[in-house]
């Protein structure tokens, strides 16, 4: 039986953050991933030599001194990134049907007033006072911030909702509606979406908004190599079927081989609920495991991959964020015969040229239960076999139907494209790993915040959790549950610090 430190389940970004801190101190760490390519919501795939992103569109935090910048510096990986810098006067592009202007939100926070005031000069109050409380909300979270903290610090600023809360500093809807513009970064609901998370979203590109040269691939490439210059292993096309306890503790983990695997100490990057269900121990009480599976997870997503021909669509150094109607929150409730009713457009960077773009992805949002006739249907690298005639034609119509939206916005949008390649729900099941193809993992809700905030310890004393179910979703969320979960090893004074003392070297 191959025994270690500690064992990982699952490569995405989470588990390779622990695995990197850990193995940078010593333990040996051995990652168990069931897909070819490591990585999760980081992996890249290339069609006609283009690299498309499974997840990663733009990243925040990330100038030098900034929370991102941090945590990556510590890591050793960010210097070796490939990383362009977004429009400073525009790196979101919010646009409503029926509305000619485009409202840009700006990276710096006096550049973000500024940009705003130009389309709305009577509501300076306003915009200063949701600025001084996106920064308010985002220091009352330590870890956002690299310190130590007390959990009661963001106790009373979880239960403020994001609508009520614009509704409260303006009576202007359109401003309202601009500010929540790009809710799809966090699959928005209106009367659930904490504020915090709109706060701890928005902050981090406020400050600066990156987009990752040549994919978003790298970054899980870099931690792999650190994993293994430590030392670690990094299983690859091997699932964990089961996690043994006995007593209070794991004993073992079985892989679909049916050999064994051993360690100190385990951490699952896997869905909470999906750890649960694998794990077969009489410590784990039914009630503790109906809370985990009954929580409610975020919408689906429908992207559409698209090859551009050589030399038609200019890059665009923004993402554009687009609404059928007037309310941006209300593109997650569509109804069927009128989807979709919002979208994102995200335009890769590319190292080859910088005028032209060579690919991008349009993703809007689509329920799971729109998967029904294919749900039982599985397709990966090891079973490459298609879900049938049916499902192909599915996705060509609401392909189509996403191509006319994107061409009320950019006309001759459908010209440009030379091939498409589509993800659904099912996509995002089988490659990424969660239940029902969530995008975001476990919805937040602002009537109940403590009920959706998993903690990294579980009722095993050497079972972790890490990911994007933790803390909150996105490169700089998981990355910071990573460093949360590896604190559970390592002692969180003695990791902040040395996080920090790392940058001053």
């Amino acid at each position: 039986m191959h025994s270690y430190d500690v064992i990982i389940i699952g490569s995405g970004l989470g588990g390779l953050v622990c695995g990197a801190i850990l193995s940078q101190h010593g333990y040996r760490v051995c990652i168990y991933e069931k897909n070819r390519q490591a990585g999760g919501c980081l992996q890249t795939y290339s069609r006609e030599k283009v690299i498309f992103d499974s997840g990663v569109h733009y990243i925040g935090g990330l100038a030098p001194g900034e929370n991102l910048y941090k945590v990556f510096k510590y890591l050793g990986i960010y210097d070796q990134l490939k990383l362009k810098r977004m429009d400073m006067d525009g790196f979101d592009h919010i646009s409503f049907a029926g509305d000619d202007k485009i409202y840009k939100l700006a990276q710096g926070e006096e550049n973000f007033i500024r940009t705003l005031l130009a389309d709305f000069p009577e509501e300076e109050a306003a915009l200063r006072a949701y600025c001084d409380k996106i920064s308010e909300v985002c220091s009352k979270f330590p870890l956002y911030n690299l310190r130590t903290g007390d959990y009661e610090e963001k106790r009373s600023v979880l239960q403020l909702n994001t609508a009520s809360y614009l509704r409260s500093i303006t009576s202007n809807e359109k401003l309202q509606q601009v500010l929540a513009g790009n809710n799809l970064l966090y699959a928005g609901m209106a009367e659930k979406t904490p504020f915090y998370v709109h706060a701890l979203v928005l902050n981090s590109y406020m400050k600066s908004s990156w987009k990752c040269v040549d994919g978003g691939s790298q970054i899980g490439k870099l931690l792999c190599r650190r994993i293994r210059e430590n030392g670690g292993n990094i299983i690859r096309n091997m699932a964990v079927t089961a996690i043994q306890g006995e007593g209070d503790q794991v004993d073992h983990i079985v892989l679909q081989d049916g050999t064994r695997a051993r360690a100190t100490h385990y951490i699952s990057n896997l869905h909470p609920a999906q750890t649960m269900a694998m794990t077969h121990s009489d410590t784990l009480r039914s009630a503790y495991r109906n809370r985990v599976q009954q929580l409610e997870n975020s919408v689906g997503a429908f992207v559409l991959n698209v090859v551009l021909k050589p030399g038609t669509f200019r890059y665009l150094n923004y993402n554009h964020y687009y609404h059928a109607t007037p309310d941006a929150w209300a593109g997650i409730d569509y109804r069927a015969e009128e989807w979709p009713q919002t979208y994102a457009m995200y335009v890769s960077a590319s190292s080859r040229h910088e005028t032209y773009a060579d690919s991008l992805s349009v993703m809007t949002y689509m329920r799971y239960a729109e998967m029904g006739p294919w749900q039982h249907t599985i397709h990966t690298v090891l079973q490459p076999e298609g879900r049938g005639a049916d499902y192909e034609a599915f996705k060509q119509q609401k392909a189509d139907l996403l191509i006319d939206c994107v061409e009320k916005q950019f006309p001759g949008f459908r010209n440009c494209i030379q091939s498409y390649y589509v993800a659904t729900p099912l996509s995002y099941r089988d490659y990424i790993g969660t239940g029902d193809g969530s995008m975001y993992g476990i919805m937040k809700d602002s009537a109940d915040p403590l009920r959706t905030m998993i903690s990294a310890r579980t009722k095993l004393s050497n079972l972790y959790l890490t990911g994007q179910n933790l803390n909150l979703h996105g490169i700089l969320g998981v990355t910071i549950s990573g460093v949360i979960t590896s604190a559970e090893l390592l002692g969180m004074d003695f990791l902040v610090d040395e996080i920090n003392q790392s940058i001053s070297i």
